[in-house]
């Protein structure tokens, strides 16, 4: 019997094109962050993991500015191997492409211990996605690095999706 549901692959190729589309994305990611920074899990937060966007997604930069201009942790991920490790950003300079062209700490600073961010310190996360549903599951890139890291953060972490509405699917 075959599947009326698309494959993994088919659906991110079609909600990445969506994404791809979406227009006013600078506008939209405006208010998107402002609607995360308005919440208060997000305001009482002391340690904050955000990615740092790349192509079509939510412009992130916005919500990193945030977290500076309020001197809480930004912390930022960046890949090793198939982990991401979350790092304690302080100033945009700090970072240059990366795995996947994505805005990573540069190499040279990855080994400052008072960089380091253990994932039990973070009390909330941004996390990356090509779809989400209303019940909070979603669709990431395929790839895994969040599926591995979120099981490692402590048990009352907030995870947080930011989507254009073309994201958000039954």
């Amino acid at each position: 019997m075959l599947s009326s549901q698309p494959s993994k692959a088919d659906a991110r190729r079609v909600l990445r094109a969506n994404r791809n589309r979406q227009t006013d994305k600078d506008a939209l990611s405006q208010a998107i962050c402002a609607r995360l920074t308005s919440l208060p899990a997000y305001q009482s937060a002391d340690v904050v993991l955000a990615y740092v966007h790349a192509r079509s997604e939510e412009r992130t930069e916005i919500l990193l500015n945030d977290l500076l201009a309020r001197r809480k942790t930004a912390a930022i991920p960046y890949c090793q191997g198939d982990e991401l490790i979350p790092w304690r950003l302080t100033a945009f300079s700090e970072l240059s492409p990366g795995a996947f062209g994505i805005m990573e700490p540069r190499d040279e600073l990855r080994g400052e211990a008072q960089r380091a961010v253990a994932p039990g310190e973070i009390d909330l996360v941004v996390v990356p996605g090509l779809a989400f549903d209303r019940l909070g599951n979603r669709l990431g890139s395929g790839r895994g690095f969040y599926d591995r890291l979120l099981p490692r953060l402590h048990s009352d972490a907030i995870k947080v999706g930011l989507a254009y509405e073309c994201q958000i699917v039954s």
